[in-house]
C-alpha cells in the first residue's frame, strides 16, 4: 500500500450508524415538510403540530433537532439559500465572460423569486421572523463571495474597472436582492414586474462594463 493509498484510507469517513442515518432521515423529513407548509400558508400560519404530523416524526423528534419552530426556519431558509447559490453558481459557469455570469446569476435569482417557497420564506418571512440584520446575514454568507468572486474576475479580464471589490460587491448584491423583493411583493401581472425588474437589473450590470 502506497503512502498516499494509505492516507486516503486514513482520511476515509467511519460508516455512519443506522441511528445516525435514522436521525439524519429525521431533520431531512423535518425541513421537507416545513419548506412545504411555510411556501404555502407562511411561517404565521403554521404550528409546529401541523409539521411533525405532515412529517411523520414526533414533537419530542422535532425539539431533539430544533430548538423550536423560528429555529427550524433558519435552518430551512439557510439550506433554500445554499441551494439557490449553488444552482445559480452552476448555471454561472457556461456565460462567456464573468459580466455575462453576473447577468445571467441576476436572472436566475429573479426567476427563483416566482418559486412560492423562495418568495415567501425567504423574501417575504425570513426579514420578519429572523429581524432584517440576522436575514442579510445569512443571505451575505450564500451569495456575498460569489457575487464578489465574479466581480473579481471580470477585473482581472479588463471587463470592468479595477477597484476594491467589496464595496462594489454590496452594491451589486444589495440592488439584485431590491430587485427581488419587488418581484416577490408584486401583484399577479403576467410577469410585467419581473420584465421590468429584469430589464432594469441588466442595464445596471452593463453599466458595469469598462469602456472600449
Amino acid at each position: 500500500m502506497t503512502g498516499v493509498t494509505r492516507g486516503l484510507v486514513a482520511e476515509a469517513a467511519p460508516p455512519r450508524s443506522r441511528k445516525a442515518e435514522q436521525s439524519e432521515a429525521t431533520r431531512a423529513a423535518l425541513l421537507r415538510a416545513a419548506r412545504k407548509l411555510f411556501a404555502e400558508s407562511g411561517y404565521a400560519g403554521i404550528g409546529t403540530e401541523e409539521i411533525v404530523r405532515a412529517a411523520g416524526v414526533t414533537r419530542g423528534a422535532l425539539y431533539h433537532h430544533f430548538a423550536g419552530k423560528k429555529d427550524l426556519f433558519r435552518a430551512l431558509y439557510e439550506e433554500i439559500e445554499a441551494e439557490l447559490v449553488q444552482s445559480i453558481g452552476a448555471g454561472a459557469m457556461s456565460a462567456r465572460d464573468p459580466v455575462e455570469a453576473l447577468r445571467g446569476g441576476a436572472a436566475a435569482w429573479l426567476d427563483a423569486c416566482e418559486d412560492p417557497a423562495v418568495q415567501q420564506i425567504v423574501l417575504l418571512d425570513a426579514p420578519s421572523v429572523l429581524g432584517w440584520e440576522e436575514w442579510r446575514e445569512i443571505g451575505l454568507k450564500y451569495g456575498f463571495g460569489l457575487v464578489e468572486e465574479t466581480l473579481k474576475a471580470a477585473m482581472e479580464a479588463g471587463l470592468v474597472e479595477a477597484q476594491p471589490s467589496r464595496p462594489l460587491a454590496h452594491l451589486v448584491l444589495g440592488a439584485i436582492d431590491e430587485a427581488a423583493l419587488v418581484v416577490a411583493r408584486a401583484p399577479d401581472d403576467g410577469g410585467k414586474t419581473r420584465r421590468e425588474i429584469g430589464d432594469a437589473v441588466e442595464r445596471f450590470i452593463d453599466h458595469l462594463r469598462s469602456p472600449g
